[in-house]
Formats: structure tokens, C-alpha cells, sequence
């Protein structure tokens, strides 16, 4: 698929593929909304640490796949403004893509190094 995007890729496999997107995100409660609008996440989610990993950790809720990639990108901001909660921010991902190591719908979190992945293409090895 040369010149496909990362989507492309993902979707030709059945995976699912979202962009969390954190410019200019500085306060938990700005992450936790991007979060939920990113995710799609239930109505339920209480916009709190145990709840985002109590969502990612059983993905029941969310639409049948294959797997899930989660691409955070802009997130050096809040990174900087909040290291504590971007600690346990990485502790949850963390927590989740080991739950579901090697189960159907597990998901996967990368932390985009550059500026955004909309553009990136993937280039056979």
C-alpha cells in the first residue's frame, strides 16, 4: 500500500484508529474532555482517572475491531504544564494496553515524537 496513511492501514486491517489530539491541552480537565470526544466515550465516563482507565481498560462499550491504535500527538504541553498528571495519564494508557495484551480489540497507545500523523504515510519495508 505505498503511499497509504496509518488509517488506511488500520482500517484495511479492521483495526480502529483514533487521534488524540493534545495542543494546547494544560489542565486535566481539558484532557479528560478531549478524551471523551477523541474516544467517543460512554456517557458514564466521569471524566476522572479511575474512570478513563475503567473505559480503556474494557473496551466492551466501544464499537467491534480488530484492535485499537490510540495516537496521542500534541501532548508535550500538558506534558510540561502538568507532569504529574501526565505521569498517571501514561500509567492508565499503560495499564490498558496490558490488560489486553493478546486478546481480540486490544488496544495500543503511541505518543506521536513530531506534530501530528495526519499526513504521515507508511511506506513498505
Amino acid at each position: 500500500m505505498t503511499g497509504a496513511t496509518l488509517a488506511d492501514v488500520l482500517t484495511a486491517a479492521g483495526w480502529a484508529h483514533v487521534r488524540l489530539d493534545l495542543t494546547g491541552v494544560t489542565g486535566k480537565p481539558a484532557f479528560m474532555d478531549r478524551c471523551a470526544r477523541a474516544l467517543d466515550l460512554p456517557d458514564w465516563f466521569g471524566r476522572n482517572w479511575d474512570a478513563l482507565a475503567d473505559c480503556l481498560g474494557d473496551l466492551s462499550w466501544a464499537p467491534p475491531a480488530r484492535g485499537r491504535l490510540l495516537v496521542v500527538t500534541g501532548w508535550r504541553d500538558f506534558a510540561q504544564a502538568e507532569p504529574r498528571d501526565w505521569g498517571i495519564a501514561q500509567e492508565v494508557f499503560a495499564e490498558a494496553t496490558d490488560r489486553g495484551r493478546g486478546t481480540e480489540g486490544s488496544l495500543q497507545v503511541v505518543l506521536a515524537l513530531g506534530g501530528s500523523d495526519d499526513g504521515s504515510t507508511v511506506r513498505p519495508g
